[in-house]
Protein backbone atom coordinates (compact mmCIF):
# COMPACT_ATOMS: atom_id res chain seq x y z
CA UNK A 1 0.00 0.00 0.00
CA UNK A 2 2.51 2.61 0.82
CA UNK A 3 4.54 1.48 -2.19
CA UNK A 4 1.44 2.36 -4.10
CA UNK A 5 0.88 5.50 -2.81
CA UNK A 6 4.78 6.53 -3.16
CA UNK A 7 4.27 5.49 -6.51
CA UNK A 8 0.95 7.85 -7.99
CA UNK A 9 2.89 10.71 -5.90
CA UNK A 10 5.81 10.53 -8.46
CA UNK A 11 3.54 9.89 -11.17
CA UNK A 12 1.73 12.99 -10.09
CA UNK A 13 4.99 14.52 -9.61
CA UNK A 14 6.37 13.90 -12.83
CA UNK A 15 2.56 15.11 -14.85
CA UNK A 16 2.77 17.96 -13.26
CA UNK A 17 6.50 18.83 -14.33
CA UNK A 18 5.84 17.53 -17.83
CA UNK A 19 2.73 20.36 -17.81
CA UNK A 20 4.40 22.95 -15.92
CA UNK A 21 7.03 22.35 -18.93
CA UNK A 22 4.36 22.85 -21.85
CA UNK A 23 3.03 25.34 -20.01
CA UNK A 24 6.21 27.08 -20.75
CA UNK A 25 6.76 26.03 -24.25
CA UNK A 26 3.23 27.37 -24.89
CA UNK A 27 4.38 30.60 -23.26
CA UNK A 28 6.90 30.83 -25.92
CA UNK A 29 4.74 30.18 -28.77
CA UNK A 30 2.86 33.19 -27.44
CA UNK A 31 5.46 35.78 -26.84
CA UNK A 32 6.73 34.67 -30.52
CA UNK A 33 3.29 34.96 -32.13
CA UNK A 34 2.81 38.56 -30.40
CA UNK A 35 5.46 40.15 -32.41
CA UNK A 36 3.06 40.44 -35.51
CA UNK A 37 0.83 42.26 -33.16
CA UNK A 38 0.98 45.96 -31.34
CA UNK A 39 1.78 43.57 -28.28
CA UNK A 40 5.46 43.47 -29.43
CA UNK A 41 6.37 46.41 -27.30
CA UNK A 42 5.18 44.29 -23.91
CA UNK A 43 6.07 40.89 -25.02
CA UNK A 44 9.65 41.28 -26.85
CA UNK A 45 11.51 41.98 -23.61
CA UNK A 46 10.10 38.31 -22.30
CA UNK A 47 11.17 36.65 -25.20
CA UNK A 48 14.28 34.90 -23.88
CA UNK A 49 13.03 33.92 -20.43
CA UNK A 50 10.83 30.72 -21.51
CA UNK A 51 13.84 29.31 -23.36
CA UNK A 52 16.32 29.66 -20.44
CA UNK A 53 13.45 27.95 -18.01
CA UNK A 54 13.18 25.69 -20.32
CA UNK A 55 16.68 24.91 -21.25
CA UNK A 56 17.61 24.52 -17.46
CA UNK A 57 14.91 21.97 -16.25
CA UNK A 58 15.05 19.55 -19.40
CA UNK A 59 18.18 17.61 -20.90
CA UNK A 60 19.40 18.85 -24.10
CA UNK A 61 17.74 16.36 -26.32
CA UNK A 62 14.37 17.04 -24.65
CA UNK A 63 15.36 21.18 -24.88
CA UNK A 64 15.87 20.68 -28.63
CA UNK A 65 12.98 18.81 -29.30
CA UNK A 66 10.67 21.21 -27.55
CA UNK A 67 12.16 24.21 -29.16
CA UNK A 68 12.22 22.81 -32.54
CA UNK A 69 8.45 22.02 -32.75
CA UNK A 70 7.65 25.34 -30.66
CA UNK A 71 9.26 27.42 -33.86
CA UNK A 72 7.57 24.92 -36.18
CA UNK A 73 4.10 25.96 -34.83
CA UNK A 74 5.32 29.44 -35.12
CA UNK A 75 5.99 29.24 -38.45
CA UNK A 76 3.14 27.29 -39.50
CA UNK A 77 0.92 29.98 -37.83
CA UNK A 78 3.00 32.96 -39.31
CA UNK A 79 3.19 31.78 -42.88
CA UNK A 80 6.09 34.07 -44.44
CA UNK A 81 6.07 36.50 -41.37
CA UNK A 82 6.96 33.23 -39.33
CA UNK A 83 10.39 33.64 -41.02
CA UNK A 84 11.22 36.94 -39.33
CA UNK A 85 10.46 35.51 -36.33
CA UNK A 86 12.29 32.47 -36.48
CA UNK A 87 15.05 34.57 -37.05
CA UNK A 88 14.58 36.89 -34.09
CA UNK A 89 14.15 34.01 -32.06
CA UNK A 90 17.31 32.39 -33.20
CA UNK A 91 19.26 35.53 -32.43
CA UNK A 92 18.47 35.17 -29.00
CA UNK A 93 18.98 31.62 -28.61
CA UNK A 94 23.16 31.85 -28.23
CA UNK A 95 22.91 34.12 -25.09
CA UNK A 96 20.22 31.75 -23.19
CA UNK A 97 22.49 28.50 -23.94
CA UNK A 98 25.69 30.33 -22.39
CA UNK A 99 23.84 31.58 -19.75
CA UNK A 100 21.46 28.28 -19.14
CA UNK A 101 24.62 26.32 -18.43
CA UNK A 102 27.01 28.35 -17.16
CA UNK A 103 23.30 27.94 -14.68
CA UNK A 104 23.80 24.21 -14.49
CA UNK A 105 27.45 24.63 -13.64
CA UNK A 106 26.96 26.41 -10.24
CA UNK A 107 28.49 29.59 -11.38
CA UNK A 108 28.71 32.90 -10.33
CA UNK A 109 25.98 35.44 -11.21
CA UNK A 110 28.43 37.96 -12.18
CA UNK A 111 30.13 35.58 -14.77
CA UNK A 112 26.42 34.41 -16.09
CA UNK A 113 25.34 38.04 -16.43
CA UNK A 114 28.84 39.18 -18.00
CA UNK A 115 29.12 35.96 -20.76
CA UNK A 116 25.30 36.81 -21.36
CA UNK A 117 25.92 40.41 -22.31
CA UNK A 118 29.28 39.84 -24.21
CA UNK A 119 27.34 37.11 -26.14
CA UNK A 120 24.68 38.92 -26.97
CA UNK A 121 27.08 42.10 -27.74
CA UNK A 122 29.37 39.83 -30.23
CA UNK A 123 25.79 38.85 -31.84
CA UNK A 124 25.00 41.95 -32.79
CA UNK A 125 28.90 43.15 -33.72
CA UNK A 126 28.79 39.70 -36.23
CA UNK A 127 25.19 40.84 -37.64
CA UNK A 128 26.94 43.97 -38.66
CA UNK A 129 29.78 42.29 -40.48
CA UNK A 130 27.52 40.03 -42.10
CA UNK A 131 25.24 42.77 -43.50
CA UNK A 132 28.48 44.75 -44.39
CA UNK A 133 29.65 41.43 -45.99
CA UNK A 134 26.18 41.04 -48.11
CA UNK A 135 25.76 44.51 -48.86
CA UNK A 136 23.81 45.59 -46.61
CA UNK A 137 24.48 48.99 -44.88
CA UNK A 138 23.05 49.30 -41.54
CA UNK A 139 24.19 52.59 -41.14
CA UNK A 140 23.21 54.23 -44.08
CA UNK A 141 19.06 52.41 -43.70
CA UNK A 142 19.62 54.02 -40.29
CA UNK A 143 20.26 57.22 -41.68
CA UNK A 144 17.50 57.02 -44.15
CA UNK A 145 15.05 56.16 -41.61
CA UNK A 146 16.10 58.42 -39.38
CA UNK A 147 15.78 61.40 -41.90
CA UNK A 148 11.80 59.92 -43.01
CA UNK A 149 11.01 59.91 -39.45
CA UNK A 150 12.57 63.59 -38.33
CA UNK A 151 10.74 64.90 -41.69
CA UNK A 152 7.40 63.77 -40.40
CA UNK A 153 7.81 64.97 -36.65
CA UNK A 154 9.15 68.17 -37.11
CA UNK A 155 5.86 70.07 -38.22
CA UNK A 156 4.33 68.74 -35.10
CA UNK A 157 7.19 69.78 -32.66
CA UNK A 158 7.38 73.23 -33.80
CA UNK A 159 10.44 72.58 -35.89
CA UNK A 160 12.60 71.63 -32.89
CA UNK A 161 16.04 71.32 -34.94
CA UNK A 162 17.58 74.10 -36.76
CA UNK A 163 18.24 74.23 -40.58
CA UNK A 164 20.92 72.20 -40.64
CA UNK A 165 21.11 70.36 -37.44
CA UNK A 166 19.18 67.58 -39.03
CA UNK A 167 22.65 65.49 -40.11
CA UNK A 168 24.15 66.86 -37.43
CA UNK A 169 21.82 65.30 -34.65
CA UNK A 170 21.71 61.83 -36.98
CA UNK A 171 25.26 61.53 -36.63
CA UNK A 172 25.38 61.99 -32.85
CA UNK A 173 22.97 59.26 -32.60
CA UNK A 174 25.01 57.24 -34.93
CA UNK A 175 28.11 57.67 -32.82
CA UNK A 176 25.87 56.69 -29.62
CA UNK A 177 24.77 52.99 -30.76
CA UNK A 178 27.41 51.29 -29.02
CA UNK A 179 26.27 52.87 -25.80
CA UNK A 180 22.44 51.58 -27.21
CA UNK A 181 23.96 48.10 -27.58
CA UNK A 182 25.56 47.80 -24.83
CA UNK A 183 21.99 49.37 -22.74
CA UNK A 184 19.97 47.33 -24.48
CA UNK A 185 21.99 43.87 -23.90
CA UNK A 186 21.93 44.67 -20.24
CA UNK A 187 18.52 45.40 -20.03
CA UNK A 188 17.93 41.79 -21.46
CA UNK A 189 20.30 39.94 -19.54
CA UNK A 190 19.45 41.38 -16.31
CA UNK A 191 15.65 41.18 -17.15
CA UNK A 192 15.94 37.45 -18.50
CA UNK A 193 18.61 36.72 -15.04
CA UNK A 194 16.20 38.13 -12.46
CA UNK A 195 12.73 36.80 -13.45
CA UNK A 196 14.25 33.19 -14.63
CA UNK A 197 16.30 32.96 -11.14
CA UNK A 198 12.97 34.04 -9.22
CA UNK A 199 10.70 30.72 -10.61
CA UNK A 200 13.90 28.61 -11.28
CA UNK A 201 14.48 28.81 -7.71
CA UNK A 202 11.12 28.03 -6.38
CA UNK A 203 11.01 24.84 -7.91
CA UNK A 204 14.20 23.56 -6.54
CA UNK A 205 16.72 25.28 -8.64
CA UNK A 206 19.81 26.65 -7.02
CA UNK A 207 20.66 29.60 -8.87
CA UNK A 208 23.34 31.86 -7.49
CA UNK A 209 22.23 35.78 -7.19
CA UNK A 210 24.33 39.04 -7.10
CA UNK A 211 25.72 40.39 -3.93
CA UNK A 212 22.54 42.93 -1.92
CA UNK A 213 22.54 45.79 -3.91
CA UNK A 214 24.52 47.68 -0.52
CA UNK A 215 27.66 45.88 -1.25
CA UNK A 216 27.80 46.39 -5.58
CA UNK A 217 31.13 48.54 -5.48
CA UNK A 218 32.53 49.73 -8.42
CA UNK A 219 36.92 49.37 -8.72
CA UNK A 220 38.93 52.86 -8.19
CA UNK A 221 40.09 52.90 -11.67
CA UNK A 222 36.31 53.84 -12.95
CA UNK A 223 36.96 57.38 -11.02
CA UNK A 224 40.04 57.82 -12.79
CA UNK A 225 38.53 57.03 -16.00
CA UNK A 226 35.30 58.86 -15.08
CA UNK A 227 37.83 62.29 -14.57
CA UNK A 228 39.77 61.45 -18.06
CA UNK A 229 36.46 61.44 -19.70
CA UNK A 230 35.18 64.33 -17.62
CA UNK A 231 38.04 66.57 -18.69
CA UNK A 232 38.32 65.39 -21.92
CA UNK A 233 34.33 66.80 -22.24
CA UNK A 234 35.34 69.43 -20.89
CA UNK A 235 38.24 71.10 -22.37
CA UNK A 236 38.86 69.63 -26.00
CA UNK A 237 37.13 70.50 -29.09
CA UNK A 238 36.61 67.52 -30.52
CA UNK A 239 34.85 67.09 -34.09
CA UNK A 240 31.84 64.62 -34.53
CA UNK A 241 32.42 61.52 -36.58
CA UNK A 242 35.91 61.55 -35.22
CA UNK A 243 37.59 58.36 -33.20
CA UNK A 244 37.75 60.26 -29.93
CA UNK A 245 34.20 61.56 -30.16
CA UNK A 246 33.01 58.21 -30.66
CA UNK A 247 34.50 57.11 -27.53
CA UNK A 248 33.93 59.89 -25.23
CA UNK A 249 30.06 60.35 -26.57
CA UNK A 250 29.60 56.76 -25.27
CA UNK A 251 32.13 56.48 -22.71
CA UNK A 252 30.86 59.54 -20.29
CA UNK A 253 26.90 58.45 -20.38
CA UNK A 254 27.93 54.81 -19.71
CA UNK A 255 30.43 56.04 -16.69
CA UNK A 256 27.39 58.30 -15.60
CA UNK A 257 24.91 55.93 -14.90
CA UNK A 258 27.79 53.03 -13.65
CA UNK A 259 28.29 55.44 -11.12
CA UNK A 260 24.73 56.59 -10.67
CA UNK A 261 24.02 52.98 -9.96
CA UNK A 262 26.75 52.97 -7.25
CA UNK A 263 25.00 55.97 -5.31
CA UNK A 264 21.90 53.12 -4.99
CA UNK A 265 23.97 50.73 -3.74
CA UNK A 266 25.43 53.63 -1.23
CA UNK A 267 21.79 54.78 -0.27
CA UNK A 268 20.91 51.09 0.37
CA UNK A 269 24.18 51.16 2.77
CA UNK A 270 22.97 53.78 4.61
CA UNK A 271 19.30 52.24 4.58
CA UNK A 272 20.85 49.27 5.96
CA UNK A 273 23.23 50.50 8.74
CA UNK A 274 21.33 53.51 10.10
CA UNK A 275 17.90 51.05 10.26
CA UNK A 276 15.84 52.76 7.73
CA UNK A 277 12.41 51.81 6.48
CA UNK A 278 13.54 49.93 3.01
CA UNK A 279 10.78 51.74 1.27
CA UNK A 280 13.39 54.76 1.29
CA UNK A 281 16.40 53.65 -1.47
CA UNK A 282 13.69 52.04 -3.50
CA UNK A 283 12.46 55.87 -3.89
CA UNK A 284 15.77 56.96 -4.43
CA UNK A 285 15.40 54.57 -7.67
CA UNK A 286 11.75 55.81 -8.65
CA UNK A 287 13.10 59.58 -8.22
CA UNK A 288 16.13 58.95 -10.57
CA UNK A 289 13.74 57.30 -12.98
CA UNK A 290 11.40 60.54 -12.59
CA UNK A 291 14.15 63.46 -13.19
CA UNK A 292 16.42 61.02 -15.00
CA UNK A 293 18.78 64.18 -16.60
CA UNK A 294 19.20 66.48 -14.04
CA UNK A 295 18.94 63.79 -11.09
CA UNK A 296 21.92 61.55 -12.69
CA UNK A 297 24.62 64.18 -12.90
CA UNK A 298 23.79 64.17 -9.14
CA UNK A 299 23.71 60.66 -8.45
CA UNK A 300 27.01 60.16 -10.75
CA UNK A 301 28.77 62.33 -8.84
CA UNK A 302 27.61 60.74 -5.26
CA UNK A 303 28.84 57.47 -7.07
CA UNK A 304 32.06 58.60 -7.77
CA UNK A 305 33.04 60.02 -3.97
CA UNK A 306 31.58 57.17 -3.01
CA UNK A 307 34.38 55.05 -4.83
CA UNK A 308 36.73 57.61 -4.62
CA UNK A 309 36.85 57.87 -0.38
CA UNK A 310 36.65 55.06 1.88
CA UNK A 311 33.38 56.84 3.27
CA UNK A 312 31.35 53.48 4.04
CA UNK A 313 34.98 51.99 5.79
CA UNK A 314 34.85 55.25 7.97
CA UNK A 315 31.38 54.94 8.84
CA UNK A 316 31.47 51.40 9.67
CA UNK A 317 34.32 52.27 12.59
CA UNK A 318 32.13 55.09 14.41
Amino acid sequence: MHRTLLKETEVNCLVKRNWSYLAWALVYIIVLLSFVTPFMALTFSLVMIPVMILFVKLNTKTFVVTYVISLLIVNLLLGWQGMIVLAIALFFLPPVLVMGTLYKKQSSARTVLTAGTSMLLGEFLLTLVIGYAFGFNFINEFKELMHEYLKAVQPAMGGFLQPGQEDWYINYLIQMLPLDLILFSLYFVFLTHGISRFYLRRTGETIPGLKPVKDWRLPKSFVWLYFIAFLCNMFLTVKLGSMLSAILVNLMPLLMLAFAVQAISFFFYLADRNKWNKVIPVLSIVALVLFFPILLVVYSLIGVFDAAFPIRERMNKR
